[in-house]
């Protein structure tokens, strides 16, 4: 862990909510994070836990109907050869055009059709990119431009430039938009499901891909993800999010052998185990309607571990450890000790046994 690197990305009690006909929606409800230099840090829920949206107004690309009504998202900008703190949520558009979006931090969406111009070939729009913040010819950039399509993995990329995004598989789109991505030489990056939308066999590249990158290039990542088995490979710090809240927050070692919070146990269970003949499990309900504001701790209705004051009042984040806390009534020294459920203690002992045979 490199919990003493230097801080590059600090949201603290981000509130944001959105406006629609007849009502408005609470969709972030006091969102904390901290990214450092060369960590990878996860966001984990299910859709619509407000994973996308936080990231989303980092990268100043909020819908118009979006307020954001508290909270900083401070960055490290270097201006006029010095580092500043900026708090992106008070820079104007301009500014976040020219400093932030591309050249400091980047995205990577699930679906690359919907990040590529089908109407151009992906060499002019890598060239685009990288003349957008860089003042360089077209042939520096076009050197460029080859340069990136090698580094992710793309054969013969002389010929590549002049084709169209249909021309290729959606493994290489998306290693075409990891390519668009990194053409500002950012330091933080943001992939949200980067393999959603890929055949399962082509996966497990991305994410080797991505890895490679950020290692050779020393970038911060962070990963949006409802997928566990994904998080587990390339994670520093896990960030569970629940009903627009970070409801469990650890070190990937503390989310996946101790966790606290029964919303975390019910995402861990769900996890497909092909060596069990236990059934899946699945979490019961359907998350809330932010709409209306949650009556007491948002899970609660979902929660067979529910205590009588989660109907009433949401949890603070109990502190576990330096690196663990999460927001349960559990952890409260007043509450009736609850256990984990026995089949995922299971789960994290078989866990722990592989991951102790993969490092001898």
């Amino acid at each position: 862990m490199v919990d003493t690197a230097e801080v590059l990305l600090d949201i603290r009690d981000l509130d944001i909510s959105f406006a629609s006909p007849g009502e408005t929606i609470h969709a972030i409800r006091g969102v904390n994070l901290t990214l450092r230099r060369g960590e990878t840090v996860a966001l984990v829920g299910e859709s619509g836990s407000g994973k996308s949206v936080t990231m989303k107004a980092v990268m100043g690309i909020l819908p118009a109907n979006a307020t954001v009504n508290s909270g900083s998202i401070t960055c490290s900008i270097e201006l006029e050869e010095k580092k500043r703190e900026i708090d992106l949520l008070k820079a104007d558009d301009a500014f976040i055009r020219r400093f932030v979006r591309g050249k400091k931090i980047a995205m990577v969406f699930q679906d690359p059709m919907t990040s590529l111009n089908p109407t151009m070939t992906i060499g002019n729009q890598l060239i685009a990119a990288i003349r957008s913040h860089e003042r360089c010819s077209r042939k520096q950039a076009f050197s460029k431009a080859l340069n990136l399509l090698r580094e992710v993995g793309i054969t013969e990329p002389e010929r590549r430039m002049s084709q169209y995004p249909h021309e290729f598989s959606g493994g290489m789109r998306q290693r075409i938009v990891i390519a668009i991505a990194l053409s500002c030489d950012p330091e933080i990056l943001i992939c949200d499901e980067p393999t959603t939308a890929l055949d399962v066999t082509i996966q497990e590249r991305i994410l080797e891909l991505i890895v490679s990158l950020q290692r050779k290039r020393s970038l911060s990542v962070i990963y949006i993800t409802h997928d566990l088995g994904v998080v587990a490979k390339v994670a520093d710090y896990v960030n569970v999010m629940y009903a627009g809240r970070i409801i469990e927050t650890g070190t990937v070692i503390d989310v996946f052998y101790d966790p606290r919070h029964p919303y975390t146990w019910g995402l861990l269970s769900a996890i497909p185990d092909v060596e069990s003949d236990e059934e899946l499990y699945s979490i019961p309900g359907t998350p809330p309607v932010l709409s209306k504001e949650p009556e007491g701790d948002a899970f609660a209705p979902r929660n067979p571990y529910a205590l009588e004051i989660d109907l009433k009042a949401e949890a603070p984040l109990f502190k576990i450890s330096n690196t663990h806390s999460a927001a349960t009534w559990l952890l409260d020294k007043r509450a009736p000790k609850v256990e984990r459920p026995e089949s995922l203690q299971k789960r994290i002992d078989k866990m722990k046994r592989e991951a102790a045979e993969y490092v001898r």
